[in-house]
């Protein structure tokens, strides 16, 4: 039966089980204190990276557009064809400060969105324009790029009813006619 047994082992097989049983080697020493250290590499400086213009940039003389204070004054009413929602907006900046402010949106199968500037403080020295709500976290930045004024709502869910500050987009404004757009 012994021969039969070890027949059923091949020779790598036999080798795989008695190396198993082995036990390993002890990790070398470390290096005597006497060996000198090697000498230390000096760093070699990173190269320096240069911002490159993109393609469509290249050649065109764009300068930042330059801050200045807001002065936007608009009563204006809208109403987006396609999804319904109206609204109308009463705002007054002079010279970054607001002056007036009230907006109302109505975003069918969803509610409603009011504004008034008795419930804001107005925070300044910061650009844009913002309106902080007294307590409810909301805040209206107002803003001027190119010809267009932004009004833009951000946290209010406190001042829109059910979930109408989930589809509560920018108003935007037509710096020059004062119309919504």
């Amino acid at each position: 039966m012994r021969k039969r047994l070890l027949a059923r082992f091949t020779a790598p097989g036999l080798a795989a089980l008695i190396g198993a049983c082995a036990t390993p080697e002890p990790p070398a020493p470390p290096p005597a204190a006497s060996e000198p250290a090697p000498a230390a590499t000096p760093k070699a400086e990173k190269p320096r990276i240069e911002s490159q213009p993109l393609k469509h940039l290249a050649g065109r003389n764009l300068k930042p557009m330059p801050i200045r204070p807001l002065n936007v004054k608009t009563r204006c009413t809208f109403r987006d064809e396609v999804t319904g929602t109206r609204g109308r907006l009463d705002l007054q900046v002079h010279e970054d400060e607001v002056k007036r402010f009230a907006a109302e949106v109505d975003i069918p199968k969803h509610g409603v969105c009011r504004f008034d500037m008795k419930d804001f403080a107005q925070d300044r020295g910061r650009h844009p324009v913002t309106l902080n709500g007294n307590g409810s976290g909301c805040a209206v930045r107002v803003w001027e790029q190119a010809s267009r004024v932004t009004v833009a709502f951000s946290e209010c869910a406190a001042k829109c009813e059910r979930n109408a500050h989930e589809y509560l987009w920018p108003i935007l404004i037509d710096g020059k006619t004062g119309r919504c757009v």
